[in-house]
C-alpha cells in the first residue's frame, strides 16, 4: 500500500494536464498513487489519462459524467488507499519534493496536517503572460531543500493560526483551498465536498479543521498554482457565485454550530466566516 494518495479532478485539462501528472511522476518520494477523476472531459484529457495509467500503475484513472469540482473529488474519496492524501488541480504541479517534505513532517511529529505555501511568483508571471497573450513559461529547475534542516512550526492549536486575511505571520495558514495541506487520511475519508456549487472549498475546510489535533506549517512554497482565466470559478456567472457563496455559508454555518467546540466557532466565525460574509455583501452591492 502506498503511503500518500494524490486526488486530481481533471476537465478538458489536456494543455496543462501532462505537465501536473508529470509533476507527480517527478516526485522523491516514490509511495505514492493518484487517483485522477476524469469529469466527463471532451478534449483529450481522457486519453492523456488512460496512457500514464499504461504505463505507470500508480496512476489509477476514473472516468464520470461531467458533475464539477467536487463531484469529481468525491468521487475519488473511497478510492484513498494511503495514509495521507494530496489533493492536486489539473492545471497545476508539484514541487519535485512535496510528498518527501511532507511525509517526513507528518511522520515525525504525528501530524493530521502539514501546511504549506504556494510560489507565488510563478503564479504572477503566469497571470502576466497569460494576460499579454505569450506561452506559458517552463520551469528549468527547483530550488533544492535540505528537509532535515527545514523550519517549521508543531502546534497542537491550528485555530491560533488558520484565516482568510492576510497577514505578517510567516507560520499563518492562510485560505482554504485543499491543495495547501498534506492530510492524514482519517481526517478527509468521510467529509465530503459540498456538490453543485463553487466556493465549494470554504465548508469543506472550515469541517476538516474541527477534527485537526496536531499541525505541522512549513513556509515554504512547494505548489504551483496555474491561474487559469477559463477556470472552473472564473466560468461562472456573477448570479451562480454569489448564489454559491451564501449557500456554502449557510452551510459551513450549520457544519460549524454542530462539530465546533464554542472556541472554535468563535475563531472560525471571526477569521473565516466574516471575510466571507463581507465577500458576499461586497458582491451583492454591486452585482445584486
Amino acid at each position: 500500500m502506498n503511503e500518500i494518495t494524490v486526488i486530481i479532478p481533471v476537465y478538458n485539462a489536456e494543455k496543462v494536464l501532462r505537465r501536473c501528472l508529470d509533476s507527480i511522476k517527478a516526485q522523491t518520494f516514490a509511495s505514492w498513487s493518484a487517483v485522477c477523476v476524469d469529469d466527463g472531459s471532451t478534449d483529450g484529457s481522457p486519453s492523456i489519462l488512460d496512457a500514464y495509467a499504461a504505463e505507470d500503475n500508480r496512476f489509477v484513472v476514473i472516468h464520470k459524467a461531467n458533475g464539477g469540482v467536487s463531484s469529481a473529488r468525491n468521487a475519488a474519496l473511497s478510492h484513498i488507499e494511503g495514509k495521507y492524501v494530496l489533493f492536486v488541480d489539473s492545471d497545476d504541479f508539484l514541487h519535485p519534493q512535496t510528498m518527501e517534505i511532507c511525509h517526513h513532517f507528518a511522520s515525525e511529529n504525528d501530524a493530521d496536517i502539514v501546511a504549506f505555501t504556494y510560489d507565488r511568483k510563478f503564479r504572477t508571471i503566469s497571470t502576466v503572460r497569460q494576460y499579454l497573450g505569450l506561452p506559458d513559461k517552463k520551469m528549468k529547475s527547483f530550488p533544492s531543500y535540505d528537509v532535515g534542516n527545514l523550519e517549521c512550526l508543531v502546534t497542537d492549536d491550528i485555530w491560533a493560526y488558520a484565516t482568510e486575511y492576510s497577514v505578517s505571520d510567516k507560520w499563518a495558514v492562510k485560505h482554504c483551498q485543499p491543495w495547501r495541506c498534506l492530510y492524514r487520511s482519517e481526517l478527509v475519508r468521510n467529509v465530503p465536498f459540498l456538490e453543485g456549487v463553487i466556493y465549494e472549498d470554504f465548508p469543506w475546510w472550515s469541517e476538516i479543521l474541527t477534527g485537526v489535533k496536531k499541525a505541522v506549517i512549513l513556509n515554504i512554497p512547494l505548489y504551483y498554482y496555474y491561474p487559469s482565466f477559463s477556470g472552473y470559478v472564473l466560468s461562472y456567472g456573477q448570479s451562480k457565485r454569489i448564489e454559491s457563496l451564501g449557500k456554502c455559508l449557510s452551510y459551513a454555518d450549520s457544519v460549524m454550530k454542530k462539530k465546533a467546540s464554542g472556541r472554535q466557532y468563535d475563531s472560525w466565525v471571526r477569521n473565516f466566516q466574516t471575510p466571507f460574509h463581507k465577500k458576499l455583501q461586497k458582491k451583492l452591492k454591486r452585482y445584486g
